[in-house]
């Protein structure tokens, strides 16, 4: 029989009354499938950085689940960042999703802060000198949008891994070839840290395609062919979602993936599908746990 994957679920934190009680109830129904981690997002340039550290504390204190905590080194200084990081880690946190984040009101070049940290991978290696935290950092199968290169955007994610990142999630994808070319020039440039694909169901595909564009991410035409003149009929279109996530997964299986990172966009009904679809279930034990 075979183990099911194992997966982790992004969050963000709720800025509504209404919006939260969407978040905790994402919260109650994921959390029983045993996730490796529920991370939760920062905010462009730490805007949202009060209502995060109070999400993450408030996620700490329930002890029944991994809390991996975003944070960007965009618009803060390295005394901000050290302050705020060595709270979480007195509050118990021991993972984290360290990101560069978006310039200031999403500038087309980063500019760092005066009193901040550089890159990616500088922070990084701060992180690991204030404790021992497990590290995530992001990939891009079809290469980050700043980059000058596919070359030059590999060389910077292995720079942020041989900082002290246990591995890399990807932004989203559509198609497995895409992430299964990335994997092997990954494993050609002597990168040898786990790369987690990073999944996006479509909970609504016109939203997803200017998504896309802002993020430089392929939608294929099959996939708007398939989702075509579904405006409006969310039932056909969630079902369709469902199947659609559960094949890119199962294809990527095939080629020996076994760990999955969903961006739940705080809908964790969708999620909860293509996860049981998996053979996720909280009595079925992850690969991971298994081994």
């Amino acid at each position: 029989m075979r183990l099911a994957p194992s997966v982790s679920f992004e969050f963000f934190p709720p800025a509504q009354p209404k919006a939260e009680a969407q978040f905790w109830d994402g919260i109650d129904r994921l959390a029983p499938l045993g996730p490796d981690f529920v991370s939760l997002t920062y905010g462009a340039g730490g805007s949202a950085r009060e209502r995060n550290d109070r999400v993450v504390r408030a996620l700490l204190r329930r002890g029944d689940i991994s809390i991996a905590a975003h944070l960007t080194c965009a618009g803060a200084s390295r005394s901000e960042l050290d302050e705020l990081v060595r709270g979480w880690a007195a509050a118990g946190l021991k993972q984290l999703v360290a990101l560069r984040g978006d310039a200031p009101g999403h500038a087309t070049a980063f500019v760092p802060h005066p009193q901040g940290y550089q890159s990616t991978a500088e922070f990084v290696g701060a992180l690991r000198r204030i404790a021992d935290f497990d590290i995530s950092v992001a990939a891009y199968p079809e290469c980050h949008p700043q980059a000058v290169s596919p070359a030059a955007d590999l060389d910077n994610l292995k720079r942020k891994l041989d900082a002290g990142a246990a591995r890399a999630i990807t932004q989203f994808f559509f198609e497995p070839e895409c992430f299964l070319r990335f994997r092997d020039r990954a494993l050609a440039a002597g990168i040898n840290r786990p790369i987690v694909p990073g999944v996006l169901p479509i909970f609504d595909f016109p939203k997803v395609v200017e998504f896309s564009r802002r993020c430089r991410a392929s939608v294929p035409s099959w996939l708007a062919v398939r989702f075509e003149g579904l405006d409006g009929d969310a039932e056909t279109s969630l079902l369709l979602a469902a199947t659609t996530a559960g094949e890119l997964c199962g294809r990527l299986r095939a080629e020996g993936v076994e760990a999955f990172h969903f961006y739940t966009l705080n809908r964790a009904a969708l999620t909860h599908a293509i996860c049981r679809s998996l053979g996720l279930s909280p009595s079925a034990p992850a690969a991971e746990e298994a081994a």
